[in-house]
């Protein structure tokens, strides 16, 4: 089975994703959807949008699964991503496909076994169980690849 992995962002908004198969996670495609600030919101979103269509057309994927978000200190960031979380999902959910939400925590937790893990060690823990001969770039593909494996460790 397939898992795509999204980590929301109107900048950079990471996939990745997985096949998972008797027991064993195989990549299959990671990246990130750039928008750029000189770009209308609404043109930005709507890029999001397409993007994420084309790669569940072109990869056929069983579930998806998304970063929830999580409120820092910047209300005004978090409000932004919120909003590309919302495109994600309601694209997802027209394709009929079931979306699921991990918390940071919960990610940690589930890759690296520890869910106060630095940033660097969920990102050593892909490479590794991806048997990767380095970690994948750039930072938000490398954490889209830890929400599909979280995904996996926690349903399956």
């Amino acid at each position: 089975m397939i898992i795509l992995g999204i980590d929301p962002g109107l900048a950079n908004a990471g996939y990745g994703l997985i096949r998972y198969e008797k027991k064993k996670i195989e990549l299959i495609d990671y990246g990130c959807i750039l928008t750029y600030k000189k770009d209308t919101f609404s043109f930005r979103i709507k890029k999001i949008h397409y993007k994420i269509k084309e790669l569940i057309e072109k990869h056929n994927p069983y579930e998806v699964a998304i970063e929830e978000i999580f409120f820092n200190k910047n209300v005004r960031s978090a409000l932004t991503v919120s909003k590309v979380h919302g495109i994600i999902a309601i694209t997802v959910a027209l394709i009929g496909l079931q979306l699921y939400e991990y918390t940071p925590l919960q990610i940690k937790q589930a890759t690296v076994g520890n869910g106060r893990a630095e940033k660097h060690q969920v990102q050593s823990m892909v490479k590794i169980l991806l048997n990767l001969s380095e970690i994948p770039q750039p930072d938000h593909a490398a954490d889209a690849l830890a929400v599909a494996i979280c995904h996996i460790h926690t349903k399956y």
